[in-house]
């Protein structure tokens, strides 16, 4: 009786390690969600430690056990936020589908511009400014930045023509253009000359291909 009862003992901890698990993994994703929700809110400019881990109702430990660092959970968060926002999160997509080139490139910028997605943009250059001052943990975040839309539009572009080297160029100058006028939508430029802007670069790029 006793060694059956130390066998069923034995089959039960891995159930038990699997709850632990999973109990781990639903915490940490109510967390991540408070987190987004709080940088959504108010920012993350001069966010300490403390202070997320109060907004979430948590403490310095238990952030630091489940993101790594102050940084990982912030860009973790940002990138949930990016979610929330369908016309951004999909852009991308669209821009790969179907439609002349031209009319999808400046469809980008009105996915980019449309008044639903400023509290992300706000959050993007927050986070932006937090890297480019203090550097320490952001790498990920910045090599995103530098890369993910450069590729994505630069494939785009060389599947509708453009050589290689002709399509990085080419996204480097669209991605370079959107980021500007990301920040010029947020200071309240008429959005007709941003979108003029885009047109003209748009059309410049294709002509010359």
């Amino acid at each position: 009786h006793s060694r059956r009862r130390r066998d069923e003992g034995a089959r039960e901890v891995p159930h038990r390690r699997l709850a632990r698990v999973n109990t781990a993994v639903t915490e940490r994703a109510r967390l991540l969600g408070l987190a987004t929700d709080l940088i959504l809110r108010e920012g993350v400019i001069d966010m300490s430690l403390s202070a997320i881990a109060r907004g979430i109702g948590s403490n310095n430990r238990m952030v630091l056990y489940y993101f790594g660092s102050k940084q990982g959970l912030l860009d973790e968060a940002a990138q949930a936020a990016f979610e929330r926002f369908p016309r951004l999160r999909d852009m991308f997509a669209r821009l790969a589908g179907d439609g002349s080139i031209e009319q999808r490139l400046l469809a980008v910028w009105e996915d980019l511009s449309a008044p639903e997605n400023h509290p992300f943009l706000r959050l993007f250059f927050q986070q932006f400014g937090t890297a480019m001052r203090d550097r320490d943990g952001w790498d990920a975040f910045t090599d995103r930045i530098a890369h993910e839309w450069i590729d994505a539009t630069a494939e785009v572009l060389r599947r509708d023509g453009f050589g290689a080297d002709d399509a990085r160029v080419a996204a480097t100058q669209l991605v370079g253009l959107w980021r500007g006028l990301q920040f010029l939508t947020l200071t309240g430029v008429d959005p007709d000359e941003l979108r003029a802007a885009n047109r003209a670069t748009v059309h410049a790029l294709l002509t010359r291909r």
